[in-house]
């Protein structure tokens, strides 16, 4: 038990670290943008970089971990990304940034998907929306802390150094892994009606299956909202909602705060109704409310004239959408069995993908209506039908 839960640990502070790295780009984009000379648009492909890369590679490193072993795999992810990490701060135009930031999204594949492998092999079904509530929510402390260890540090010393403190705290926790974690050897843990370790999932099965298309569907939704947040909330507080830099950290932190509640919300509310109405409602309620919510919030928040109102209502957004995503990776998790690194790391393209096209079409659409409320109105939309697909996946069936 007591180790069960020091597994947890070390996957809750490498999510931490994971959205400290991914949130520092976008919190110096401003100093990045004026320094490189770069455009709006330039930016937008500069943040889509890791996407696209993550994206390619995100299903082959879940495979690895599937084969290998999360301890192993999970070494070479932190170490890639956080070389890149540093790297970062070393470019010095358009393209080497390009370069840098693909390569880092190609390293850092794989991160979640190993970690729900870990999640499984210790956790059981009836556990597994809380374990990874735990793991989401620590990604949005990370994602909170970030503006307050970055920002003060651009400030005072320049926008590269924090990329090279940021790539050193990565390879600390890679030394630590490798030496303090072990793969479980234990027989499968309890599940509700299912047997998840022998499961015998394959590529032919999963592409026929419903259930498979509609939870990637949904988590394209999803992910395309969370991207916003990742790569164009800092900019979209200083140009779209005029606020300086100096009080920046406390409006870019407050989204992930309240979205670090929501996951562990979502997660723990999802088990415990999965106890009341079965595995197939109570994984389906809690995220079909939470992103119908989110895509209303969302909506007033574009249209809201007053600043504090529209920072509060974008944190709800932000905060109501998470709620999804400890019982997305839940449900990956128990429909899969042992390919679950492949399969959640499928379900995690298909959001990269949307995150793609966010991160992307958001610099394009700001350059042509000088607004930043059409790409967040259509967000709100597209979380909106999200909420309504979780009406047809079946939690309970296999993949």
């Amino acid at each position: 038990m007591n180790r069960k839960y020091g597994v947890l640990v070390f996957l809750s502070v490498l999510s931490v670290i994971t959205f400290l790295d991914r949130n520092a780009i976008s919190l110096a984009g401003q100093r990045i943008t004026e320094e490189l000379g770069l455009t709006e648009g330039q930016f937008g492909w500069i943040l889509s970089a890791f996407t696209i890369s993550y994206s390619l590679f995100e299903i082959p490193t879940g495979l690895l971990g599937d084969r290998f072993g999360a301890k192993k795999i999970l070494v070479r992810v932190v170490l890639w990304w956080s070389l890149f990490t540093v790297l970062t701060g070393f470019a010095g135009g358009f393209a080497s940034l390009f370069l840098i930031r693909f390569l880092f999204g190609a390293g850092e594949a794989g991160a979640y998907p190993n970690t729900a492998i870990a999640i499984r092999q210790w956790f059981p079904v009836i556990e597994r929306g809380r374990a990874q509530a735990v793991i989401w929510m620590a990604s949005r402390i990370g994602g909170a802390l970030a503006p307050f260890l970055v920002i003060p540090l651009q400030m005072q010393f320049g926008w590269r150094i924090s990329f090279y403190l940021l790539g050193a705290v990565g390879a600390v926790w890679a030394i630590i892994w490798w030496f303090g974690y072990r793969e479980h050897q234990g027989s499968s843990h309890l599940t509700i009606g299912q047997q998840d370790e022998g499961s015998k999932s394959s590529w032919s099965k999963w592409i026929k299956s419903r259930n498979f298309w509609l939870l990637m569907l949904m988590y394209y939704c999803y992910a395309s909202g969370v991207f916003f947040f990742i790569s164009w909330l800092p900019k979209y507080l200083q140009n779209g909602l005029g606020i300086a830099e100096d009080q920046l950290a406390y409006a870019a932190s407050l989204p992930f705060l309240l979205a670090a509640f929501g996951c562990l919300m979502g997660g723990s509310l999802s088990d415990y109704l999965v106890t009341k109405l079965g595995l197939n409602w109570g994984r389906r309620i809690v995220p079909m409310v939470g992103l119908g919510l989110s895509g209303s919030s969302m909506i007033v928040a574009a249209y809201t004239t007053n600043n504090s109102v529209a920072i509060i209502f974008l944190a709800l957004g932000l905060a109501l959408m998470d709620v999804t995503a400890p019982v997305s990776w839940a449900v990956a998790t128990d429909l899969s069995g042992k390919d679950s690194g492949a399969v959640t790391g499928a379900m995690n393209t298909a959001g990269l993908l949307g995150g793609t096209i966010t991160s992307i079409g958001i610099g394009y659409l700001v350059a042509m209506f000088h607004s930043y409320t059409v790409p967040v109105v259509i967000l709100g939309i597209l979380l909106m039908v999200g909420a309504l697909l979780w009406l047809l996946i079946k939690a309970d069936k296999q993949l």
